[in-house]
């Protein structure tokens, strides 16, 4: 049977249509369409129930320590009250478990958000090291105990404020604030981070009191454009800004120099899961590389379709594709050989069809997801 999110109700309610997501029954999109959710985080704000997100606390004496003698991304980068983006590797062969964010409470205190699919796989994984130097370390699956709402957009500071949530702080930062429902009082992560390329907050909130910030911040929104979107719509904002998605464009099968995530390694640090395997990639040049790709005629990319660089040379496939709502025209990421040229053109089979295609570097359109 397929998880349901504390909020399941609300999108019932809203008329949403659903899909099952890394085991969940979750909104796809609501009656608006995903075009005019999509519009809406890039003009106004977007309200997103992304509860599916795993949760797990990492907890106990040298917790920060044991994070970053696992985690590729180097947590001594950021302090207390700061998040992070990094990869959870196979320690044998550099393979990307799972892609997830920590947020750094204190030395003895990290909470991680993984992928609603991988997060029983990052925990088991996480808790079979914490032995030896790491026995007071305990790894704590929370991901049913808590929802995760993303506000982005616009004026997704102005929707914050007027619920009475704390905002402006810097991007990949967090701070806890109270929130009073009908369900009682809990204190809420406000982090600034998101999934779209636009200004936006995600705030994890226990389930007892989730309904009831999502209900404030509907209300309030109103006035001010907001739409409640669905994961369509989240699909098609972060194919705009050429982030990746597990499963689809990396995955245990790729490395991080593959999926040009070489910027999430603490390439100094002396441990980390997978270290020798993507050290050594990295020091030989990987093969093949996640790439963006943009139509130059009417064509709309999907995954898997093939990619080539001459009329029988096959370079790779398509990861990940969408009709972009903002350019009004296909794009999407692909797995490509080394060989192709980072500004060349390939050609896609989309059905039966030879589809010309530019490629680029992501994003797709400009970022306005760390404006002060």
């Amino acid at each position: 049977m397929l998880l349901q999110s504390p909020l399941h109700d609300r999108h019932v309610a809203l008329g949403a249509k659903f899909g099952e997501f890394g085991g969940w029954d979750m909104p796809i999109e609501y009656p608006t369409g995903v075009l005019k959710e999509h519009a809406a985080v890039r003009e106004a704000v977007g309200v997103f129930d992304v509860s599916h997100l795993g949760k797990a606390l990492v907890t106990g004496p040298g917790a920060a320590d044991f994070v970053n003698a696992t985690l590729s991304n180097d947590l001594r980068r950021i302090g207390p009250g700061q998040a992070q983006y990094t990869l959870c590797l196979d320690a044998e062969t550099g393979g990307i478990v799972d892609d997830l964010i920590a947020y750094f409470h204190d030395e003895d205190r990290v909470l991680l958000v993984p992928n609603a699919a991988n997060t029983a796989e990052v925990v088991r994984r996480l808790q079979a090291a914490a032995t030896g130097p790491w026995e007071d370390v305990a790894v704590t699956n929370v991901h049913r105990d808590y929802a995760i709402i993303a506000v982005q957009g616009t004026r997704s500071d102005e929707t914050l404020a007027q619920v009475g949530l704390p905002v402006g702080h810097d991007y990949m930062s967090f701070v806890e604030a109270p929130f009073s429902g009908p369900g009682g009082e809990a204190d809420i992560v406000v982090c600034r981070t998101g999934y779209t390329g636009e200004r936006g907050y995600e705030l994890i909130v226990a389930n007892a009191v989730a309904g009831a910030l999502w209900d404030a911040l509907v209300a309030v929104g109103a006035g001010l454009g907001l739409l409640p979107c669905g994961l369509g719509a989240r699909d098609t904002l972060r194919t705009e800004m050429g982030y990746p998605l597990h499963g689809q464009d990396i995955s245990l099968d790729t490395t991080p120099n593959e999926g040009g995530l070489g910027w999430a390694v603490g390439w100094r640090k002396d441990a980390f899961w997978g270290r020798d395997a993507v050290v050594a990639e990295k020091e030989a040049g990987p093969r093949r590389i996640l790439r963006g790709v943009v139509a130059v005629g009417r064509g709309i990319p999907r995954p898997h379709q093939q990619a080539f660089l001459s009329e029988h040379v096959p370079v790779g496939e398509i990861t990940s594709g969408t009709f972009s709502p903002t350019l009004k025209k296909g794009l999407g990421l692909a797995l490509v050989s080394t060989v192709v040229n980072p500004e060349a053109q390939i050609t896609v089979d989309i059905r039966g069809r030879r589809e010309v295609f530019q490629v680029t570097r992501p994003p797709f359109v400009e970022s306005s997801v760390r404006e002060a």
